[in-house]
């Protein structure tokens, strides 16, 4: 893998400003201050929220409370999906502090998962590295390591711990020099305007040719009305991290530097704001 550290750094402590409100018709005992929190964009919702659920449970009745959830503009929030990744696909255009709603009844149970502990989140984390690696290097990397391994990649990311998390997940970004790159990228394609979860296919990160695969080539073989319009002017914007990397950067490079903890490259296609 190519060291660009300060990228690496870069993503890894990327934060939403958010404020957190309590849904208008849940019971309290008393009115209920908002809360702001600096979200890390690499974690997932209900793994760095306890001190959110404390402070507004301080101001319900206990028989009120159940499962936490959260939405955005009426639109429940997936807890297993980054927090960065639901913010470029639901907000990245509107004003900061990140406007999140909080609620604690009437959990959409066809709309989001239980997520009865950190258990759940770590089995979740822990499956999509896995299938990143079946991707990238035939699971070799993964089935070499030992569980330590496997609990030390999850501490660092649930303790937001840059250096722990980065010297194990080094080797999985690893490959050999007569491959020059992986065997297939790990990555999801996202769109804001449809009802389908994500894209996801086989894409190899060299051409037969020997020449490097670009995002754009990535996008117009998967995706390519992220690319291409019919009247020239390009509608949607590509998100990753909550920039627009250009279409000509490769995509092996991407996958090294700009995926998430859990390997996978998670790409949003918005609609590019019109004023």
């Amino acid at each position: 893998m190519t060291d660009d550290k300060d990228v690496l750094r870069d993503v890894w402590f990327g934060r939403i400003p958010t404020c957190f409100t309590l849904y208008q018709d849940e019971i309290t005992e008393r009115e209920a201050d908002p809360y702001y929190l600096l979200l890390p964009r690499i974690s997932y919702l209900t793994l760095v929220t306890d001190k959110v659920k404390k402070h507004f449970q301080k101001v319900m009745k206990q028989e009120e409370v159940s499962e936490i959830w959260f939405e955005y503009e009426g639109t429940p929030l997936k807890w297993h999906y980054p927090i960065g990744l639901l913010f470029d696909l639901h907000a990245s255009n509107t004003a900061l502090p990140w406007s999140i709603t909080v609620h604690f009844k009437n959990f959409p149970e066809k709309d989001l998962l239980h997520c009865h502990s950190k258990d759940v989140i770590e089995a979740h984390f822990m499956a999509c590295i896995k299938e990143a690696d079946a991707l990238k290097h035939k699971s070799q990397v993964i089935n070499e390591m030992q569980k330590k391994d496997h609990k030390q990649l999850w501490m660092g990311l649930q303790n937001d711990k840059f250096e722990q998390f980065w010297a194990i997940n080094r080797k999985l970004m690893e490959y050999s020099p007569e491959e020059s790159g992986f065997r297939y990228i790990p990555f999801r394609i996202y769109q804001a305007t449809t009802e389908r979860p994500f894209i996801q296919k086989l894409f190899r990160p060299i051409a037969s040719g020997g020449q490097l695969h670009t995002l754009g080539d990535l996008l117009r073989d998967v995706c390519p009305s992220a690319v291409t319009s019919e009247d020239g002017e390009q509608k949607t914007q590509v998100m990753i991290h909550g920039i627009e990397p250009m279409l000509e950067t490769p995509i092996q490079w991407l996958s090294e530097h700009m995926s998430y903890p859990d390997n996978f490259l998670h790409i949003s296609i918005i609609p590019r704001p019109t004023d």
